[in-house]
């Protein structure tokens, strides 16, 4: 299998808990690229009073580290998005246009709290919907409220917000909650792409262990649709729940 599309990752050196230096970034990007990845998206985190990153200022430094690592060989197609995390002050960068959505700015990835899914999440969809900007939801396997059910996501699924598996999930990265969790979800159809949310280098074999733990779980055919095929739809605002 190749052809991937990375919806999730953390290459651009200093700006979050990812890669600290430019070679970091580099290696992270030719691993990915080496397990069959054609295009990465880095997404850096946006979340107040721990990363208090800025549209402007992440995407010069995106713009860099892709002019420094031109002359690299085995690097996959660069791009730029966010992970957004909920709160009041992404629904203002939002509105004010100050949000980083994905390449072609028809989707924008989001992220909860980890043990509780906000109250107001639902008006905020309805947001992004009525602008025209499909919401990509970070790993929910990893969230504790969806550890044992997936019922507290029924609505926003019918709202369109679109699943993405954190691949290293499958692995028990995370630990053993968010690997039953991820298992469940896939058998239950939930998830509509995957990805790697690589950090570092080294996490690069995990990454290519969950890809080979989902091909077991899903089959080859629908492993290539998670990792390659919907990320691309996503992109093009042609995905289909």
């Amino acid at each position: 299998m190749s052809g991937f599309v990375d919806l999730h990752s953390h290459y651009i050196p200093g700006v979050d808990d990812g890669v600290r230096s430019h070679a970091d970034g580099v290696a992270l990007c030719q691993g990915l690229a080496a397990l069959g990845y054609a295009q990465v998206v880095a997404t850096p985190h946006i979340r107040t009073a721990m990363f208090d990153n800025r549209r402007g200022d992440l995407e010069a430094r995106f713009a860099r580290f892709a002019d420094q690592s031109a002359g690299e060989t085995g690097m996959p197609e660069l791009g730029l998005g966010a992970e957004h995390f909920c709160d009041d002050v992404f629904i203002g960068l939002f509105e004010r246009g100050e949000a980083l959505p994905y390449p072609g700015g028809k989707a924008l990835l989001i992220e909860l709290p980890s043990d509780s899914i906000p109250l107001a999440l639902e008006q905020q969809v309805f947001k992004m919907n009525v602008r025209g900007v499909r919401p990509v939801l970070a790993h929910p396997e990893r969230y504790s409220p969806l550890f044992r059910r997936t019922h507290a996501l029924d609505r926003l699924l019918n709202m369109g917000v679109l699943p993405l598996l954190d691949i290293m999930s499958l692995t028990g990265k995370y630990g053993r909650w968010p690997r039953r969790a991820s298992e469940r979800m896939l058998e239950e159809g939930v998830y509509y792409a995957a990805c790697s949310d690589c950090h570092k280098p080294e996490d690069v074999p995990s990454v290519g262990a969950g890809i080979e733990r989902l091909r077991e779980l899903v089959g080859q055919e629908e492993a290539q649709a998670l990792l390659g095929e919907h990320p691309r739809a996503i992109l093009r605002g042609e995905a289909e729940p």
